[in-house]
């Protein structure tokens, strides 16, 4: 692993949008403010507030012509991720500051944005449980894992697993104890009160009544991935049932 020495300043970018899953931002946020020597940049393809999935406001403080080359670009999901699939403007933006990013971090849904600007083709990658069958219509080889890393690509699982990601994006980045040191300061070390986490080990229950909740995004979803795997010249897959 390459660390980059404390000497070479960073830039760090996460793109937000309307409806995006605030946690799926902000949890990497507390990890990549606290790396030292580093620029945040908080960028939206306009700078006016927009509301998360849950009516959270949030200001985005640059836009896309704005930002300079990003060492670290990061892309959160949420319901929102869908109105991005077709938008040439922000997948134009998120192609060229991948060229020369040293990583390019993904939260949840956001990999299907990454998928959908054609940056996921042959590439281990992970998402959100409810989305992961689409991986594979962007090029995608999925793996089932709460973080996955490929080279320069990292992504995880849903939301919360943005914060074990960008604690793994921040080693990479400048070392071991720096990302230590980071938890530490934040006290993350979760003792979630019921082991209903994953599709796995929710009970069947809880599993079939969430599953029904997103079932409505869900099959949107399944319709943008089909049409812009046709798109990018991607052969149907077979259906992976998560």
């Amino acid at each position: 692993m390459n660390i980059i020495p404390e000497s070479t300043h960073l830039h760090i970018g996460s793109l937000i949008f309307p409806k995006l899953d605030q946690t799926d931002f902000t949890g990497p946020f507390e990890i990549f403010s606290r790396i030292p020597d580093s620029t945040y940049h908080i960028i939206g393809r306009e700078t006016k507030p927009i509301r998360d999935v849950r009516g959270l406001i949030l200001v985005p403080e640059k836009t896309f012509s704005e930002v300079p080359p990003l060492d670290l670009l990061h892309i959160p999901g949420g319901a929102g991720q869908e109105m991005l699939m077709d938008d040439e403007v922000t997948l134009s933006f998120v192609r060229e500051q991948a060229v020369a990013a040293r990583y390019i971090f993904a939260v949840c849904t956001g990999a299907l944005v990454l998928g959908a600007a054609g940056l996921l083709k042959g590439r281990k990658v992970t998402t959100h449980w409810a989305a992961f069958d689409l991986l594979k219509y962007f090029g995608g080889v999925p793996v089932n894992e709460r973080v996955v890393i490929d080279g320069n690509l990292v992504t995880t699982a849903g939301v919360t697993a943005g914060i074990d990601g960008a604690l793994r994006v921040a080693a990479l980045l400048r070392g071991d104890q720096t990302a230590q040191e980071i938890q530490l300061g934040i006290q993350y070390a979760p003792e979630p009160p019921f082991n209903s986490g994953t599709p796995e080990s929710a009970p069947p229950d809880i599993l079939a009544a969430v599953r029904t909740r997103l079932q409505p995004l869900s099959d949107a979803r399944l319709a943008t991935a089909r049409r812009i795997g046709a798109r990018l010249g991607i052969a149907e897959p077979g259906w992976v049932k998560y």
